[in-house]
């Protein structure tokens, strides 16, 4: 999608810190830090949501799941335990329109969140 902010990042025309990269996933640092730890996991194939997720694209969400495990543990804060957010359309807070899970970590997560 050309005029997708995280289609840009994956592309590699806007800038980002990756975190992690392979042929269905991208992550990279969250430009507006919520946690000592927080960084983003995106699809490479543009989803617009959650709420798009199909039987077809549903391997690549599990796969950056998988992903998301072996950064933890590779990254140090499996243990100590960490949130996966996505946040999805108007209501929920969604700012760019491209599947995306913020991973934080680092510090205690509140509840409720929001």
């Amino acid at each position: 999608m050309n005029d997708c902010l995280f289609c840009k990042i994956i592309a590699g025309d806007v800038p980002s810190k990756k975190v992690y990269e392979d042929a269905l996933c991208y992550a990279f640092h969250d430009i507006d830090p919520q946690a000592p730890t927080h960084f983003l996991v995106v699809p490479k194939e543009h989803i617009q949501s959650v709420s798009a997720v199909t039987e077809e694209s549903a391997p690549a969400v599990g796969h950056i799941f998988a992903v998301i495990a072996k950064l933890s543990q590779e990254l140090g804060f499996a243990g100590a335990g960490y949130r996966v957010v996505s946040n999805i359309g108007e209501a929920g807070q969604q700012s760019v329109p491209h599947l995306h899970f913020h991973v934080l970590a680092g510090r205690d997560m509140t509840w409720p969140p929001g």
